[in-house]
């Protein structure tokens, strides 16, 4: 296993506990983490680890930013997978990334079942995309996380295991 590896792990783990307790992911974690990623990756491999490292951080922002700002995800959460994506790199990230919506979407059925909210999100959900049919892909401020009075998925744990996955089959 590589240090990034392991960093990445270490870092999930702190990032889950945080999470779980504030429902908050510190910004000493996720851009601390990426800052040292970089200098690392520059260390380790010169310019190409920058440009791997950057490229990474880059992947991670722009494959949870549209979640962002429809509402749907917290800011911790886009700036975790960036961190772990500059230590990774911009092929991990996107595995990362679909290992941690396939991980999210389970916990979320389970959290709604255990909530009784899942004829609510389901609901919510047929209501989200009949407004993006006629209003266009925008908030729905009922249904964004300020808005929304449902369970909520501290989203630190679907990334962790992401990472975790992404790690064990690379």
């Amino acid at each position: 296993m590589q240090i990034s590896e392991v960093v990445v792990l270490v870092l999930g783990a702190v990032a889950c506990w945080c999470d779980l307790r504030t429902r908050r992911i510190p910004n000493t974690i996720t851009f601390g983490g990426a800052a040292v990623a970089i200098a690392y990756s520059i260390v380790a491999n010169g310019a190409g680890g920058l440009l791997g490292s950057i490229g990474g951080w880059l992947t991670g922002v722009a494959l949870f930013l549209p979640f962002l700002l429809l509402g749907g995800m917290g800011a911790g959460d886009v700036k975790l997978l960036a961190c772990f994506g500059a230590w990774l790199g911009p092929w991990m990230a996107l595995w990362v990334a679909l290992y941690a919506a396939m991980a999210g979407g389970v916990m979320a059925v389970v959290l709604a079942l255990a909530t009784g909210y899942l004829r609510q999100a389901t609901s919510n959900i047929m209501l989200l995309l009949m407004h993006w049919r006629t209003s266009g892909v925008k908030p729905l401020p009922q249904l964004t996380l300020e808005g929304s009075r449902g369970p909520r998925l501290p989203y630190a744990l679907p990334l962790a295991i992401g990472a975790a996955v992404a790690i064990w089959f690379r």
